[in-house]
């Protein structure tokens, strides 16, 4: 429930009325909770079973590589639709297809894939299924912001300096 989860969960409450549950390493400050009207759930799992649409919003590490895999999967209802824009490998794309096959999972959205560029045939063929080619930063102010930080780094290397952004 970072930056990009919380502007998602404002927008879901505020514009759709949804109710919002969230899970995340630890509880959001209650100021924050209340202002979304977010409720904070331990337990992932339970998270699932109760949720008619997740989404991801996390970054890909080891604790989070695959966590959306056929033993998530199993706890969401029938009627629920996955969101992932966070990072392909997050979900595990093969148990995906299959809940999405079987009906275990009414839909998915993605705009993230677990071999990046690389999409599924399955998932091509699935009229269950939106696909975005990875587009979650294309707004105006994250190009624009995107842009600056280009130029940003060209005027420290060319004035000597390291760049910022320097691997």
């Amino acid at each position: 429930m970072g930056r990009i989860g919380q502007a998602m969960a404002e927008k879901a409450h505020k514009g759709f009325g949804m109710r919002i549950l969230y899970h995340n390493r630890k509880p959001l400050p209650e100021v924050q909770e209340r202002h979304l009207q977010a409720e904070y759930c331990t337990e992932l799992t339970w998270l699932l079973s109760k949720a008619d649409f997740v989404a991801v919003h996390c970054p890909s590490s080891p604790l989070t590589k695959g966590m959306i895999n056929m033993k998530t999967l199993a706890y969401m209802k029938p009627h629920a639709f996955l969101i992932n824009t966070s990072r392909g490998d997050v979900v595990d794309e093969a148990a995906m297809i299959h809940a999405l096959e079987k009906g275990l999972i009414a839909g998915a959205g993605l705009d993230v894939y677990e071999k990046e560029l690389l999409v599924p045939k399955a998932l091509l063929a699935m009229d269950n299924v939106v696909l975005l080619p990875h587009l979650g930063s294309a707004t105006a102010e994250t190009r624009t912001a995107m842009g600056m930080r280009v130029l940003g780094n060209l005027n420290a290397f060319f004035n000597g300096e390291a760049p910022p952004d320097q691997l």
